[in-house]
């Protein structure tokens, strides 16, 4: 209980900060949304010039889109700001964390909660269901655990990305940009019908790491579609499974890196 009042001051501080600056914290709102949208309107731009984009209608695109767009906000929101791991260890200040009677983890997710990313996830959710709208689907009682289950496991997915791309840091502090190529490099992946993309590319990062589970596997299950590259009717339903295995690698390389820090001494 003692760690919940805990959480909750260093959120509630992180609120009150943000709110002693309103119109700042209105146009960070603002300006956050404007990455989502641009995805969103990318998706358009490119129906412009064709009705299908490997094999996939524009509702059906946007259909993944929308998932990614929810799915990647969730966790950004939750976890995404441990990229700033690496100025903590930098600078020595997670020194000050470890000697706290808490798990490092949720305080670097409670002390800079980003809430300024609020109306961002609101619009991913929005795309979401206009896609589910807009869409023929068949809606039977899996369908609909599916498109309620698959949006978390979409956030927990790219939460394991977040903290195990940041947990390089432990050992090489300048890792940031590669992180973000998992990342925000796995959003734009999952963005699309991974049918669009070269062989090796989609069984490297579709397959093989498990981006093609978090969007266009679900989406297909929840279309009714059979899979063009081959994989059974099943595998959609079970997609959101894949962000276990995820989760378990990032936790265990997390423990693994805060055993291996040592203070900067600073």
């Amino acid at each position: 209980m003692g760690e919940l009042r805990a959480y909750a001051a260093l959120a509630g501080g992180k609120w009150r900060s943000m709110l002693s600056y309103r119109a700042s914290f209105a146009a960070e709102l603002l300006s956050n949304v404007g990455a989502t949208v641009l995805d969103v309107v990318t998706v358009f731009v490119l129906f412009r010039a064709t009705a299908q984009i490997g094999g996939f209608t524009l509702a059906e695109a946007i259909l993944m889109t929308g998932l990614t767009a929810f799915g990647f906000v969730l966790a950004d929101m939750t976890v995404g700001n441990i990229d700033d791991l690496k100025r903590y260890v930098r600078t020595g200040q997670l020194d000050t964390m470890l000697t706290r009677p808490l798990p490092v983890l949720p305080q670097l997710v409670f002390t800079d909660l980003p809430l300024r990313k609020l109306l961002r996830l609101g619009f991913g959710a929005t795309i979401y269901g206009i896609a589910l709208a807009v869409n023929d689907v068949d809606w039977t009682v899996a369908r609909v655990l599916l498109a309620a289950v698959v949006p978390v496991g979409a956030a927990l997915f790219f939460g394991a990305i977040f903290v195990l791309t940041a947990s390089f840091a432990f050992w090489w502090v300048e890792s940031g940009e590669i992180g973000n190529g998992f990342t925000y490099g796995g959003r734009d992946f999952t963005s699309y019908p991974i049918t669009v993309y070269s062989n090796w590319f989609r069984d490297l990062f579709a397959y093989t790491l498990g981006f093609g589970f978090v969007a266009y596997q679900p989406a297909l299950a929840l279309l009714g579609r059979t899979d063009p590259l081959g994989l059974p009717a099943w595998a959609g339903y079970v997609s959101p499974l894949v962000a276990l295995p995820a989760v378990a690698i990032a936790t265990a390389v997390w423990r693994t890196g805060i055993r291996h820090y040592r203070s900067t001494g600073s």
